[in-house]
Parts: structure tokens; C-alpha cells; sequence
């Protein structure tokens, strides 16, 4: 699943930048340029790399309004 439009990265290389080593925003931002440019993307990438250290299932949910 895409999770950064402006640049086009995905889940699964935001979870992998997180197996290499990448332990917060920052540190995948610089190694991938996620959140790097409108910034709409950094909610749902904290969700993942939250999933990606914690070793929980892929899968993000959202509770309707």
C-alpha cells in the first residue's frame, strides 16, 4: 500500500527500512524521504513503523467517524 503519494513509497519499504535499522520518522525520512514534503503521510507512517517494531501483523485499521 502506498503511504507517501509525493514520493511513492510504500508500507512494505517503510518495514523494511525499519528491519535495517530505522527506528522513528526521522530516521526513515532520511533514509526513504517519507514525510519529506506536504507531510500528509506522517500519521500512517508512524502506524507502521509502530507495526514494523512492535512485529504485529501488516494490516492498519481505522475506526469510522
Amino acid at each position: 500500500m502506498y503511504v507517501c503519494l509525493c514520493k511513492g513509497i510504500t508500507d512494505s519499504q517503510i518495514r523494511k527500512a525499519v528491519s535495517e535499522g530505522a527506528a522513528n520518522l526521522q530516521d526513515v525520512s532520511n533514509r526513504l524521504g517519507v514525510a519529506s514534503q506536504c507531510g500528509q503521510c506522517a500519521c500512517v507512517a508512524r502506524e507502521v513503523i509502530s507495526e514494523a517494531r512492535a512485529g504485529q501483523a501488516p494490516g492498519l485499521f481505522y475506526a469510522a467517524g
